[in-house]
């Protein structure tokens, strides 16, 4: 009987073993694909939508407890199931319309799948609380198959991501009751950080034009090349072959 127990526990840790390892998988495929993008605009478009990105994984014990308060059973396929927030990724950008357009790019790579999206700067929450949220779905190749492995992910600018940090530590374990005061305060703070993600928007976008009109480069400057901190230059027969286009 116990022998029986013991192979049951370490079966049920392997299978766990497997599961995290492929939603760290999955993160490490999405960060990549977003590194990829960011390295993309930085050196093609001299722009980096991208402020920085924060991923975790939920712990087990975190997993079974979410299990337990939904009364799911506990099992690898029942966690599968019910808990779709097991890895997760914070993407943090400049603007707001660089949180669409991230969006777009990752609506249009074919290996991924948008299952959810969630819009709460169309649509905020009653508290304030402003941020794109996606479930992705990611293939993971294993050593013996594929899994198909979901990924949530918040988009938000700057200003949305410290209301959120804030509002989050100071009810962080709290959940009596809270005066309306605060709450409309609280209100107040997300709609002035989005009137300042508004603002912050329209000047990029006027120093952008007068950029755009100003802009020129020297020849040797045209010829520079730098990928990944490392220098180049177009070669002059290349030069010489555009001449004669």
């Amino acid at each position: 009987m116990i022998s029986e127990q013991i192979e049951q526990f370490q079966h049920m840790k392997k299978n766990m073993t497997r599961l995290m390892l492929m939603y760290k998988f999955a993160l490490a495929e999405l960060e990549t694909k977003i590194e990829i993008l960011q390295e993309e605009f930085l050196m093609i478009h001299d722009y980096n939508p991208i402020e920085h990105i924060n991923s975790r994984l939920k712990a087990p014990e975190s997993i079974l407890g979410k299990l337990n308060r939904k009364s799911k059973g506990i099992s690898v396929e029942s966690i599968r199931e019910n808990v779709r927030d097991i890895a997760g990724m914070r993407v943090i950008c400049s603007f707001i319309s660089d949180i669409y357009q991230i969006f777009e790019m990752l609506e249009s790579q074919s290996d991924l799948k948008i299952l959810e999206v969630k819009d709460y700067i169309q649509q905020p929450k009653k508290n304030g609380y402003k941020s794109l949220h996606l479930l992705i779905e990611i293939p993971v190749f294993m050593t013996d198959c594929k899994e198909l492995v979901t990924v949530e992910v918040q988009i938000r600018t700057i200003a949305m991501d410290f209301w959120a940090s804030l509002e989050h530590k100071i009810f962080y374990k709290y959940d009596q009751f809270v005066p309306e005061r605060l709450l409309i305060e609280l209100k107040e703070a997300a709609d002035s950080a989005f009137a300042l993600d508004q603002k912050m928007e329209r000047l990029h976008n006027e120093v952008k034009i007068i950029k755009d009109e100003n802009k020129y480069e020297t020849v040797d400057e045209l010829t520079k090349l730098m990928i990944k901190n490392q220098h180049g230059t177009i070669p002059t027969a290349f030069l010489e072959m555009l001449d004669k286009v």
